[in-house]
């Protein structure tokens, strides 16, 4: 704590007899569009969607009004936005979220991210799925003391049983008695897990496209120039989107409403895993 990472890094090198440079220390999302970059020049921007979230675009340095000195001779500077940190009171928060927020390490802090990333999806469910309990008893009489305990519920849980094709909800019935000790849930409660689970992992998706729309727009690709379709390419990475097909199929559904047919056949998402 309180040491120059690089530094630190430098000299375990060192130590191991490895004649290496540090040229550049990046986070993961930054390494997701260079990596999607060194590839394909037509990556415009990277999206990190697993356990946190961020986004990152490249931007003309000319319009960088904080930057000082020189521009860099390529005209380009990557623009990290630390996007789990938005707020706007537009922002969709119910009083789930809110509750979240207020017994977070962080009240108040990275909204945006309590909203969409796999960190908290799965809390958010096991607070629903905690008041039905308490309201309108859901699963009986008896409410399990771990459906009130925070983070107890995971996302790979909630996308198990969002996903779940057999018949009889399986997978709902075998998670819910594995995370909670619930049994004997009839197939109606199960559907309605399965609901909620939708519910959820809809909006963040629907969210997370809203915030690559917003990037695409301050890039001035949101439309077609007056060139003709310029191909954008936005990398993404991070289990959530690796791992969740029904979350990034619905992402990828809000880009497209958002976008409008034509401009959206210009974009293409990508998954790219090598950078991060």
């Amino acid at each position: 704590v309180g040491k120059d990472v690089v530094v630190a890094l430098k000299k375990a090198m060192e130590r191991q007899g490895l004649d290496m440079r540090i040229s550049a220390l990046v986070n993961d999302t930054v390494g997701t569009l260079a990596g999607g970059r060194y590839r394909d020049e037509d990556v415009m921007a990277a999206v990190i969607l697993g356990t946190g979230t961020n986004a990152c675009y490249v931007e003309h340095a000319d319009a960088i009004p904080k930057l000082k000195g020189p521009l860099p001779k390529s005209g380009h500077m990557v623009i990290n936005t630390e996007w789990g940190n938005f707020w706007s009171p537009h922002l969709p928060m119910t009083e789930f979220d809110k509750a979240l927020d207020a017994e977070s390490i962080n009240p108040g802090d990275h909204i945006f991210e309590k909203l969409i990333s796999g960190m908290y999806l799965g809390d958010i469910v096991r607070r629903l799925l905690l008041k039905m309990a308490v309201e309108a008893a859901l699963f009986g009489d008896n409410i399990p003391s771990t459906l009130r305990e925070p983070y107890v519920l995971i996302t790979p849980n909630i996308s198990a049983m969002h996903q779940d094709v057999s018949s009889d909800l399986e997978v709902v019935e075998n998670t819910l008695k594995n995370v909670f000790g619930i049994s004997n849930i009839p197939l109606r409660t199960r559907k309605l897990v399965v609901e909620l689970c939708n519910i959820v992992a809809v909006r963040a998706a629907r969210l997370a496209g809203a915030g690559i729309v917003g990037i695409l727009k301050k890039l001035g690709r949101d439309v077609i120039g007056a060139s003709g379709k310029n191909r954008t390419v936005v990398a993404i990475d991070g289990g959530l989107y690796e791992h969740y097909p029904l979350f990034r199929h619905n992402m990828q559904i809000a880009v497209k409403e958002l976008l409008g047919s034509e401009v959206s056949e210009t974009v293409i998402i990508e998954h790219s895993k090598d950078g991060s």
